[in-house]
């Protein structure tokens, strides 16, 4: 099945060199693109897309609160958010509205297409300078700052990990040598005791705490 996709930049140059990359693609489809958060949002009601590469440097209207916006309109979309910078907090407010994934501008293709094909099945991408960034300015803090993972046991810290690293449950199963079932109870009993409700809200604790294995 394909996934359709929607470009959001208001740089034609860029929206150009980023269309030729999806287009090239034989399991990407290129339904839309907007220079605007105006435009976005009218062109995103319309053609719903699978997944949005989203600018948050637009004009008028930021990436953050198109993000925001769609998101509460449409939540099966998945939103890549797409920035010349990693700064640690313009990462977590693209997280925070719901984004599925953070990319630099200066990444390369393949690392556009890891992230697309990622939040398309559900998973959650941070490229590697995004998740540097959150990691350093975590391991930066006084101790008394941060109680990473002092809730949960070592498997469930395992379990977090690859979830964070964007595995599913059958390739955790696969990777930690146990059911696939046996992982779901762990990720259950995990968000049960950490009090939260999805795979990107663990992936941000596991960001925040230094628990990726980035």
């Amino acid at each position: 099945m394909s996934i359709h996709v929607m470009l959001v930049d208001d740089h034609r140059i860029l929206r150009d060199a980023l269309k030729g990359i999806l287009e090239r693609e034989h399991d990407i489809v290129l339904v839309g693109e907007a220079s605007d958060g105006a435009e976005a949002l009218d062109i995103a009601r319309e053609v719903k897309p699978d997944v949005v590469l989203m600018d948050i440097g637009l004009p008028a209207i930021s990436g953050i609160e198109v993000t925001r916006t769609i998101l509460s309109e449409m939540p099966a979309t998945k939103v890549i958010a797409l920035s010349t910078f990693s700064d640690r907090r313009i990462v977590m407010q693209m997280l925070d509205v719901g984004a599925s994934a953070y990319v630099v501008k200066s990444s390369g293709r393949d690392e556009l297409l890891r992230a697309i094909r990622a939040v398309a099945h559900g998973r959650t991408y941070l490229c590697p300078d995004a998740s540097a960034a959150l990691i350093d300015s975590v391991r930066s803090k006084h101790p008394s700052e941060s109680t990473p993972g002092e809730q949960i046991g070592r498997r469930e810290r395992e379990v977090l990990q690859l979830l964070a690293d964007g595995h599913t449950s059958p390739e955790i199963g696969k990777l930690l040598h146990i059911a696939t079932s046996t992982v779901e109870v762990h990720r259950r009993n995990i968000m049960r005791k950490l009090e939260l409700h999805s795979v990107a809200e663990l992936t941000k604790y596991a960001v925040r705490n230094g628990l990726t294995s980035t």
